[in-house]
This record gives structure tokens, C-alpha cells and sequence, in this order.
């Protein structure tokens, strides 16, 4: 169901650049064991946009531990490039998943002094100063934690001034910060350097969006947000909203239920599929800059970045963990499946 076909994979230029956590999702099973799983949202987004062919680094370190070598035979299995391939002596980071009775996780961390955090404003800038065909840099989740705010939103100004598109899935996980007043200014400081924002609706609620629903919440954060010129806003089984700044808004969302096994990396995988879609029609076109043709995207070209991106998704809640499906998987799933594109 989820083939990794891509096309050029291990072999393709570094389109994407991505700087986040990478992590072992521990997994609550019905028996009460739990079965561990690689994961972390920058982490799933890599493996998602390399199995879509797009050539992806992954930025962060990884740990010399049993974890973080597994991590790192995954990212390489499936592609990514490793800006920083030598192990660390941090140990990996771990999140224990609790799963409700639709499939929805509720995450607990242990990220103190972890492998994937040991890293510098410099040290990302110049790993994706060595990747000249650099199209996109993408961070959010947990690099948005108000206390790495030193590293990551250096970077993203920087990368946006260098021309490259800057993308920030917020991605919130409120139950876990410290300080949940320090981390949205963190997460609004973050987005207000993005070109392409993507949000659930349950990040807009935890952001304090104001809006009468989730719509009106996206409207407003792209408003809000003058350098953004795309916003992704996903809303579980409801579908998914593209907002563009020129004035074109898009709705998908699969016409029959869905068998959900859970949605671990549903996201990612639809961020990702978003990524790819939107970075092939940039290349069909012909353009040397990703960030003018996002700006000047039309309705046609969101509205089919966004069913591939659906199917993206789609395809991942059918597997237990995060199982990215590859480019002709999610192609065949959105023509084989027609979207429902009437949110009523």
C-alpha cells in the first residue's frame, strides 16, 4: 500500500533541508506494552519528502546510541542525506504515545540533553550553505520550544534572506512545555518568518487564533502574517483547507471513511506530499526560484498539491507508526479516489 518508489532517490540534489527532532515514539499497545517506533515530525517529514523523490539533509545530529543508529539507517534507507553523519554522545530522544479511541496520540517526552538538540545557528547554516540547488528549509514541532528560540529562529531569517523557501509546520505540543505563554510567542515568532505555514485545527485553538471556527482562525494567521504566502490547514478527517495570500482557498477531503489504524505522522506525511507536489510543478515549470512560484501560485496548482497531499495522509493512517507512502503510491491513491472538494 505505501511503496517508497521516488524517482532518483540517493541520487537527486538537496532540494529540501529539514531541522527538527528525531526521536523513538514509544507506542502504547492494548496489552499495555509498548512497541517503539522511529519517529519525530521533522524526523517523519525527511523520510516523507525523500520517499516522494525529493532530495532531502537532514540538519541534526544523531546519537551513538542503539536508537539513534537505527534512526540513522532509516533516514539512509529511505534517502536522506545526513548533514551531520558522525554519531553523538547525547542519547536519543523518546516520547511515549498514548492512543485514544479514535487513533489520536497524546505524546509524553524526555528530551533533556538529547542528541538532536545539540546544535548551532552556524552549524546549520553552513550545512545548508554547502547545498547549492537548496530549494526549502523546513522546521516546527518541537525546534519551536521557547528555549531553542536562539538557534532555530536565527536560522530561519537567515535562510529566508538567502533567498530559500522558508517553511514552519507549528505542529503544537502544548502539554509539554514549561512555559505554554513563552512557547506561543515562540511558535508566532517562528511563523512570522515562513512563506508556507501549516496548522491543524487544534493548533490554532492552542495558539489562541481568534476566529469563529477553523477557517476563519487560518484566515486570520495568514493574515497576521504578512511574509506567508501559503497556509496548509489540515483538520483530521475532515479534510484539509489551502489558503493562498492572493485570495485562492482550496478544500479536499476523501469522500468515503477512511479504515484508520492511527494517525502517528499523518501530518508529516501531508506536509510532505504538499512539498513535493508543489516543488515538481515548480520544476515542470521552469523557474530558478520555489519562492516565486509559491507566490504566484494558482488555483489549479493548489488545489492539486493539496489532494496529493491528502492522499499522502491518507495513506499513512492506514499503517500503524509513521509509514510514508511514496510519489506513485499517493498518486494512484488521489486518482483512484476522487476528493470530495465541497466542505459542506
Amino acid at each position: 500500500m505505501t511503496s517508497a518508489s521516488t524517482i532518483s532517490i540517493g541520487t537527486a540534489p538537496i532540494h529540501a533541508a529539514i531541522a527538527g527532532e528525531a526521536l523513538i515514539d514509544l507506542i502504547r499497545r492494548p496489552d499495555g506494552s509498548y512497541l517503539p517506533c522511529l519517529g519525530g515530525a521533522l524526523y517523519n517529514l525527511c523520510r516523507a519528502l525523500a520517499r516522494q523523490g525529493v532530495g532531502t539533509q537532514y540538519l541534526n545530529p544523531l546519537s551513538r546510541d542503539r536508537f539513534g543508529r537505527e534512526l540513522a539507517t532509516q533516514l539512509v534507507a529511505d534517502g536522506v542525506v545526513l548533514a551531520q553523519p558522525e554519531p553523538v554522545l547525547q542519547v536519543t530522544s523518546l516520547a511515549v504515545v498514548n492512543l485514544d479511541a479514535h487513533g489520536h496520540p497524546d505524546y509524553a517526552f524526555y528530551r533533556e540533553g538529547v542528541a538532536d538538540r545539540a546544535v548551532s545557528v552556524a552549524g546549520l547554516g553552513d550545512s545548508c550553505a554547502a547545498l547549492p540547488a537548496l530549494q526549502l528549509v523546513c522546521t516546527g514541532a518541537l525546534a519551536l520550544d521557547a528555549r531553542d528560540t536562539a538557534i532555530y529562529l536565527p536560522w530561519l531569517a537567515a535562510q529566508r534572506a538567502a533567498g530559500r523557501c522558508v517553511v514552519v509546520d507549528a505542529n503544537l505540543r502544548p502539554s509539554v512545555m514549561p512555559d505554554l505563554a513563552a512557547y506561543r510567542t515562540a511558535v508566532h515568532a517562528a511563523l512570522a518568518h515562513a512563506h508556507i505555514i501549516k496548522a491543524s485545527d487544534e493548533d490554532l485553538e492552542h495558539l489562541a487564533v481568534p476566529g469563529v471556527d477553523a477557517l476563519a482562525r487560518a484566515q486570520h494567521l495568514l493574515a497576521a502574517n504578512p511574509q506567508a504566502h501559503l497556509l496548509a490547514l489540515t483538520l483530521g478527517a475532515e479534510g484539509a483547507w489551502l489558503l493562498h495570500r492572493n485570495g485562492v482557498q482550496c478544500f479536499a477531503k476523501e469522500a468515503q471513511p477512511l479504515p484508520v489504524v492511527d494517525t502517528v505522522g499523518a501530518g508529516d506525511s501531508f506536509l510532505a506530499g504538499l512539498l513535493a507536489h508543489l516543488l515538481r510543478q515548480s520544476q515542470a515549470a521552469g523557474g530558478a526560484s520555489f519562492v516565486r512560484f509559491v507566490e504566484a501560485l494558482a488555483a489549479d496548482a493548489c488545489q492539486q498539491a493539496l489532494r496529493h497531499a491528502l492522499a499522502s495522509a491518507s495513506l499513512c493512517v492506514m499503517e500503524q507508526g509513521c509509514v510514508p507512502p511514496g510519489w506513485k503510491a499517493a498518486r494512484a491513491w488521489s486518482q483512484q479516489h476522487p476528493a470530495a472538494q465541497d466542505p459542506r
